[in-house]
């Protein structure tokens, strides 16, 4: 026993005869050598002599049995090799191994942080270290390289044991130091640094990346939330101490927010399998508590001896109390340390299904949300908002009662709040986006492209689309010294005959404004439209509900079959549509709540179809008030036009076959769609982009014109006996300019855009009145309404006309053998001479009269149309 080097020298104890010799163990040899002695060692036997006077002989030579495959051998004679080429061997075998993820032995402390996560070879030095006991036990924890092998635990247990916990604590530290982008930049580190510059308490950490880096903890993350989260904010708050030591004086506890979980639940699909999980789902907050302090650290004043006792932890689901005082033995009575209890923000908001994500005759479901320390005050009610959080049970007895115990009541802690508005948007576009966005202003044909990118699945209406592309733009909203509020938003009335695809036009406009809320005038009543009082089942109080206006706050406002509201119903909303707030008087509740949105409303006309023989107001069932705050009238006219039929029904068809499920989908609607179209998804961020950063100025505007447009209106509104003309109208007109500015991103009005929205005016009026007055009135103001049209779509309209006619005559004197019309050059030049177009060689040349299958015979000086031959059959 001297191989151990006692200083003791008494003689070892003599085994005995039916014992054999322990042999001395090196602490570091392999455990197998220990695990196949343990059979022999608790025998009683004599064992086999491992250590004797002859073991030499069992490193003898034994030619017979050292034998080597020459087929293993290589034998070959090798150049030998410079230093110089060996360095660069090896530099080239290191950036491969690099590119491959393996690390080599050298290149390890290049990603080990020496304050984070340790070398290999420390970590050796450490385990020699707790074999001899010179370590405690904190230090004797080695890392699992193997984490997510849970040797038959759950989860939750196992990320609380003290090895998984301190592995989850090293490796999200080097993810929070060490995570780079594509550019090479430290975004966590980055993050911490925003933070504690805006002195903020929690920053964003995106699952995919995690998922990428660490995918263990992304795999542990949503199964055992509440401990993942917990030492996350931990790992947290640690970085953030030691980049910044005094940033603790700002706040105590720092919050790790989890966003962009890849999978999206509804409201409606929780289920037991969701229970105490980390979930994501999508709603509009409903209602909202105010903000209430909640006890995080509680401590106890003993009353008997004044002995404070605690700290206590107070958790979510049940009270703390303590039992008895340390310092008297006595079991109470307690009271709160108000002082030294330590408090934190706590609010509750209903979160309700979108009205867009409701199926089809269900009743939209709703689920409370805790919101705790910073992420209160972050909504109010109408925000549309991405919740990610944890979806578990809330203890409340008296709620639990009314459930049916065990019947538990749900609620979602909620740890990432996102409100989707214009702000978020903006925030989130890329520079290639934004640099997209401004050279995509600069092309002159813009507002032709944002026209026919509206609703491009439905032909024609392009007053429609020019309409509804003023709205979702929107004028500037002007409150001067905050006495007189002026709204910029552009309300819309699209009236007409059965078919004319009213409701399509606001589906569309659903999904591409940033928000938006659908509703439909026979399901919607005055309350549901503007506010309602209701009691709070928990708490008996009086609380305030939103409702479809106050929702679509900052966004749009969609209201079908507008004419199936009852009046009082469409009283109600006359003050949001003007003033755009909803003033409340019920159940001691007095307030005003915001409704800055634009109404596009689709109404039809009394007896379901138009008739072009009476004024508006004879057509549709709505009074002057409630017409003079829509800024544009749209009137949709279903007219038998066989060429105009013709085309459409080519349109449909045509929709149809490249929507056709089929191989080359991509390819033939990639050809067939037109070039002005700009994607849904581009135009979308360009409207926000315009919405948020260009506010247009009024400068130089011409006001003597619109002054005279104003004068002219007024008289014929006064002959006519249409529509009412008021001051309404003048600013209609200026927020159509700005609308008309802002669409093409520019800071100030200009005389195009004035023109446009005085252009826009006039044809909402002509199109309302009479059929006999409209001919006269376009003749009057034609000057003004052929602005910025294509002369080539102004002559085809007069030439369609000219032939409309002669096909008539042609059908009532049953000449219609031949299949082929002739027009009299002279006509058509008579008729453009009227509206100062005197050369019709572009128009002849133009692709609108090739397609429409006219010819232009030079010599006869005839225009030649070829009648379809479905047309020619009939």
């Amino acid at each position: 026993m001297s191989g151990r080097g006692s200083n003791d020298d008494s003689p070892a104890p003599t085994p005995r005869s039916n014992e054999s010799p322990v042999p001395d163990l090196d602490p570091f040899e392999d455990e197998g050598l220990l695990g196949d002695m343990a059979p022999d060692l608790e025998d009683e036997g004599e064992g086999e002599e491992l250590f004797g006077d002859n073991m030499e002989n069992d490193y003898r030579a034994m030619p017979h049995l050292d034998r080597y495959d020459e087929r293993l051998l290589d034998e070959d004679d090798y150049d030998p090799m410079s230093v110089e080429d060996r360095l660069a061997a090896e530099a080239e075998l290191r950036q491969r191994d690099r590119d491959m993820g393996i690390l080599r032995r050298d290149d390890r402390e290049l990603f080990y942080d020496r304050e984070d996560d340790e070398d290999p070879r420390h970590k050796r030095r450490r385990a020699e270290k707790a074999a001899l006991g010179d370590i405690d036990d904190q230090e004797m924890i080695e890392s699992i390289e193997n984490l997510e092998d849970t040797k038959g635990y759950t989860i939750k247990d196992w990320v609380i044991m003290m090895g998984p916990r301190t592995e989850i604590t090293n490796r999200f530290k080097n993810f929070l130091r060490t995570y780079v982008n594509s550019k090479g930049q430290y975004i966590y580190k980055e993050k911490i640094r925003r933070m504690c510059e805006n002195n903020q308490s929690s920053f964003t950490v995106e699952f995919p990346n995690l998922a990428n880096k660490e995918h263990v903890l992304a795999y542990f993350l949503p199964e055992a939330p509440f401990q993942m989260l917990e030492i996350f904010d931990e790992v947290a708050k640690n970085i953030v101490l030691s980049m910044y030591p005094s940033y603790e004086r700002v706040t105590n506890e720092i919050h790790i927010r989890i966003s962009d979980l890849p999978l999206i639940e509804e409201l409606r699909t929780f289920r037991k399998l969701h229970v105490n999980q980390l979930v994501r789902t999508l709603g509009v907050v409903t209602a909202t508590t105010g903000v209430l302090p909640q006890l995080s650290i509680i401590k106890f004043d003993c009353n008997r001896c004044g002995f404070v006792l605690g700290p206590f932890t107070q958790t979510q689901d049940n009270e703390v109390n303590p039992n008895s005082c340390p310092e008297c033995q006595s079991s109470g009575p307690f009271s709160i340390n108000m002082e030294q209890t330590v408090y934190r923000n706590y609010q509750k908001i209903t979160l309700q299904e979108s009205p867009g994500r409701i199926p089809a005759g269900r009743v939209p479901r709703s689920k409370d949300c805790i919101l705790l320390a910073d992420l209160c005050d972050r909504c109010k009610p109408g925000d549309e908002v991405d919740i990610t959080g944890i979806y578990t049970n809330s203890y409340d007895g008296s709620l639990n009662v009314d459930n049916g115990f065990p019947v538990f009541s749900t609620v979602i802690f909620v740890n990432h709040l996102l409100v989707k508005d214009c702000k978020q948007i903006v925030q989130s576009l890329t520079d290639d986006d934004i640099s997209a966005i401004i050279k995509m202003s600069k092309d002159h044909r813009i507002a032709d492209r944002i026209i026919a990118s509206i609703a491009p699945s439905i032909f024609g209406h392009d007053y429609i689309k020019r309409a509804l592309a003023l709205s979702l733009f929107g004028g500037e909203p002007k409150n001067p010294g905050h006495k007189h509020k002026i709204r910029g938003d552009i309300n819309v009335l699209i009236c007409g005959d059965p078919g004319t695809a009213k409701s399509q036009f606001l589906k569309f406009v659903e999904k591409i404004a940033p928000r938006a809320v659908f509703t439909t005038g026979q399901g919607a009543s005055a309350v549901g439209l503007t506010a309602y009082v209701r009691k709070n089942p928990a708490s008996r109080e009086w609380t305030l509900e939103a409702g479809a206006l106050v929702l679509a706050d900052q966004g749009v406002c969609l209201i079908d079959e507008f004419d199936k509201m009852n009046d009082q119903d469409r009283t109600s909303i006359h003050e949001a549509m003007e003033q755009q707030s909803i003033s409340i008087s019920k159940a001691g509740i007095v307030t005003s709540l915001q409704a800055r949105c634009s109404v596009v409303a689709a109404a039809n006309p009394i007896g379901g179809r138009y008739d072009a023989s009476m004024t508006f107001t004879e057509n549709v069932n709505l009074s002057d008030p409630i017409l003079s705050r829509f800024d544009i009238l749209c009137v949709v006219r279903d007219e038998i036009d066989p060429i105009q039929d013709q085309h459409l029904a080519k349109f449909v068809v045509g929709s149809h076959i490249r929507h056709h499920p089929c191989k080359k989908d991509a390819e033939d609607a990639a050809q067939i769609e037109n070039d002005l179209q700009v994607p849904q998804e581009m135009l979308k961020k360009y409207i926000v982009y315009a919405r948020e950063n260009i506010h247009p100025k009024l400068q130089n505007m011409d006001q003597d014109k619109v002054a005279k447009i104003y004068t002219q209106l007024r008289q014929e509104s006064l002959a006519t006996g249409s529509l009412p003309i008021t001051v309404r109208h003048i600013e209609s007109i200026i927020r159509m300019s700005e609308a008309h500015a802002r669409m093409h991103l520019r800071e100030y009005v200009q005389d195009d855009d004035v023109n446009m929205a005085v252009r826009m005016m006039l044809e909402s009026f002509v199109e309302t009145q009479k059929y006999s007055v409209m001919k006269s009135m376009r003749q009057a103001f034609q000057r003004y309404l052929s602005f910025k049209k294509d002369h080539s779509e102004l002559l085809f309209y007069i030439l369609r006309q000219l032939t409309q006619d002669q096909l008539t005559f042609q059908r009532a004197t049953n000449a219609m053998e031949a299949l082929t019309i002739e027009i009299d050059e002279k006509d058509l030049m008579d008729k453009a001479k009227q509206i100062d177009i005197h050369d019709l060689k572009p128009f002849y040349q133009s692709k609108i009269f090739e397609n429409n299958h006219f010819v232009y015979d030079a010599r006869r000086k005839v225009i030649l149309h070829t009648v379809p031959e479905a047309i020619g059959e009939f």
